[in-house]
């Protein structure tokens, strides 16, 4: 017995894909996916029309969608990220059917309970045999963790599994079980792995980054935290590198040995765990080709799922045990509440992925950020747009003050250690007040009354919405 198929379009036509279902892919191969590309184009030329694409993220490489949303191959996109190509064209109006924005805990959270359903899951695998046992940890476009494909292939209807390096069955390490697959492809390529490297991976060299990421260190050492058992998640941003590594320093300084590192996974996360800092890492998603090596060969590196990771549907999650997580901000109002959804124009260029998962999560959530960028503040009267909210935010770092949230009667002791710490706190409206002072008040942007997205909360419920830019 085999599952194995000729091509992408045969499968599509064995999954008896029709009219007005839901497909899903997983972002795995980021920046560098092929998948979606070419799954699109063979669902296109079958005729097949009015699908809702459930994509884990959508990147710019996915810029193809734009055309299938015109020709009415697309009419509704669910995902956590959304890159700034579609998402311009997205907030030019081109859907009538609002995206749907979830969080990566709360995208496996809605499929387990079955709010959302997948009819079929599209699986982009670096390497897989012929019954559809697959991995990212090897293959010539190795990718690392496949965390967030196991709710899909778990919870569609019918899965397809997607590989550019098929081997014998039975392949060891699986990290999707056969169980769940229906059919294998064999392509020439699912990818390109240098596409994986997630925005900044290099620690910054620009004394404003560098101030920031010193200030956030320092609130983490001063809050307490930092002793045996710390655990930790950091993005992948100059800033919040340079954090990590300031963090690092303390810990080998003073012989602290933390628990886990989480999240999307880089060489400095991959690091710290070498040095002995921590004792595992829970990776979700590799964000450079280092952390891909890691996750291969070191059995202290863990692949975890995005249920596992950040998910309100399991008895726990990663994020429940978070102590700090590091996290940006394109806006961050008076109420602390964050926007990551937009530009300071209304555009869409991200997505909450596990912002608000880890802010709600964690003991400490610190947003770390520049005072300005492009000559518009960070901190407004009212985000845009909010991803995150406000009573989950604790701290404000920027490289001209620090702002404590007290405002829903809590962090008043935290407030008193940071000034205890000599730290520069101040008021997230001094904060505002300087911002304004070095830019300008930024003019109203324009915005029509169509809701071009839904952005859910990792509950499920409504937490804002995104109105189309005039």
């Amino acid at each position: 017995m085999s599952k194995l198929v000729e091509s992408i379009k045969k499968a599509v036509e064995l999954v008896e894909l029709k009219d007005g279902m839901t497909i899903s892919f997983h972002h795995h191969m980021r920046n560098g996916d092929f998948v979606l590309n070419m799954v699109m184009e063979a669902i296109a030329e079958l005729g097949i029309k009015d699908l809702t694409v459930n994509a884990s993220s959508v990147f710019d490489v996915h810029e193809p969608i734009i055309g299938h949303i015109k020709n009415g191959v697309v009419t509704g996109i669910e995902c956590n990220y959304m890159g700034a190509k579609v998402g311009k064209a997205i907030c030019e109006g081109i859907m009538e059917k609002p995206v749907v924005f979830r969080t990566h805990g709360g995208r496996p959270s809605d499929m387990e309970k079955g709010t959302s359903v997948i009819d079929v899951a599209f699986i982009a695998a670096p390497t897989a045999d012929d019954m559809g046992n697959c991995t990212g940890k090897v293959g010539k476009s190795a990718c690392g963790s496949m965390g967030y494909a196991f709710a899909d292939a778990m919870n569609a209807k019918k899965v397809v599994v997607i590989t550019d390096n098929l081997v014998q069955y039975p392949l060891n390490d699986f990290s999707i079980s056969e169980v769940y697959v229906d059919y294998v492809v064999a392509v020439d390529q699912i990818g390109d792995p240098k596409g994986i490297v997630s925005g900044t991976t290099k620690i910054t060299r620009d004394p404003v980054g560098l101030k920031m990421a010193s200030y956030a260190a320092k609130v983490i050492d001063a809050s307490g935290l930092l002793k045996d058992g710390f655990s930790f998640q950091t993005g992948a941003g100059g800033a919040t590198l340079a954090t990590a590594k300031y963090v690092q320093d303390m810990m080998l300084e003073r012989g602290i040995k933390g628990s886990y590192g989480m999240g999307g996974i880089t060489k400095y996360m991959v690091e710290m765990l070498n040095n002995g800092c921590f004792q595992a890492l829970l990776d979700v998603q590799c964000f450079d080709l280092d952390a891909v090596e890691s996750i291969r060969s070191n059995p202290r590196h863990m692949e975890v799922s995005a249920t596992h990771y950040a998910g309100v549907s399991g008895k726990s999650a990663g994020v429940d045990n978070l102590d700090v997580v590091l996290l940006g901000a394109t806006q961050v109002d008076v109420d602390f509440n964050v926007n990551v959804h937009t530009d300071s124009n209304g555009y869409i260029m991200g997505g909450s992925g596990g912002h608000s998962d880890t802010a709600a999560g964690s003991k400490l959530a610190i947003i770390i950020a520049p005072l300005s960028r492009a000559r518009l503040p960070l901190v407004v009267d009212r985000c845009l747009c909010t991803t995150t909210p406000g009573s989950t935010i604790d701290v404000v770092v920027t490289q001209r003050g620090i702002a404590v949230n007290t405002k829903y009667g809590k962090n008043k002791e935290l407030k008193e250690k940071l000034i205890a710490a000599k730290l520069p706190v101040c008021e997230i409206e001094d904060l505002k007040a300087m911002a304004e002072e070095l830019c300008g008040v930024p003019k109203a942007v324009k915005l029509t009354d169509k809701v071009v997205a839904n952005i859910l909360y990792r509950d499920g419920t409504l937490l804002d919405t995104i109105k189309a830019v005039k």
